[in-house]
């Protein structure tokens, strides 16, 4: 289990003056540093832009916009979050560890469980779309055997395995024999799950294969997961 950060300064911070509270309509950004005011517009608008995927929750919609440069997260930007205190209070947190992290294996924030749970979800489809993005655009100066590798990429979605918490799937992208790429495309809707897929991606491409170790707390989304991942490894062939 992760530990929580604590807001409740914080909270307690924006909850005292409740009259004066307006939430941005451009949503919260935080980079990983503060340009100077000469470099502002070049900051803004460098790197690729990808947009996570919009999370319904109890308090409202939650969505991200990420700024990459190539696999690095520059900057967070929220373009959906529910109108309240304490959700304001936790999204610079969630920033903040997102850029020190460069993942979503971040920590829940204490009093906005919901919102950080759609945050990291979010993040994550982010990252995903990202990692495949980059996978499927070649560098303009590759040489002709990258390029030739690039173009033999094949993406084979794993099959379908439904579990107690709800079903998981993978797609998995392969460059050669090489798995250049993980992505979830089901899984069950829970902060461990969440937690977990992360970790879980990560050392597929390390390990390349589906031996890999189960996720601590996140046991049945882990079984899931190997083995929709070794269902798309043998399926390409």
């Amino acid at each position: 289990m992760k530990r929580a950060i604590p807001v409740v300064a914080l909270s307690i911070a924006g909850l005292i003056p409740v009259w004066r509270y307006e939430p941005s309509i451009g949503g919260t950004t935080t980079s990983a540093a503060e340009p100077t005011p000469s470099a502002s517009s070049s900051a803004a608008t460098s790197g690729t832009v990808v947009k996570g995927t919009t999370i319904d929750t109890d308090k409202g919609p939650v969505q991200v916009q990420v700024t990459f440069d190539g696999d690095k997260i520059t900057a967070v930007k929220m373009l959906q979050q529910p109108d309240h205190p304490q959700t304001t209070a936790a999204v610079p947190v969630l920033i903040s560890e997102t850029l020190k992290a460069q993942s979503a294996d971040i920590d829940t924030v204490s009093g906005a469980t919901i919102t950080s749970d759609a945050y990291k979800k979010s993040l994550q489809a982010a990252i995903d779309d990202n990692t495949e993005s980059s996978s499927a655009s070649p560098s303009p100066s590759a040489s002709a055997s990258s390029a030739s590798a690039s173009a033999a990429a094949k993406v084979v979605a794993g099959s379908t395995v439904n579990t107690d918490k709800g079903p998981v799937q993978v797609q998995v992208t392969f460059a050669g024999e090489k798995i250049s790429a993980v992505k979830m495309l089901q899984q069950p809707n829970h902060p461990q799950t969440t937690a977990a897929v992360p970790v879980l991606i990560s050392e597929t491409l390390k390990a390349q294969s589906a031996d890999i170790d189960t996720v601590s707390g996140a046991t049945i989304t882990s079984d899931g997961y190997r083995e929709s991942l070794q269902a798309a490894i043998d399926a390409k062939g």
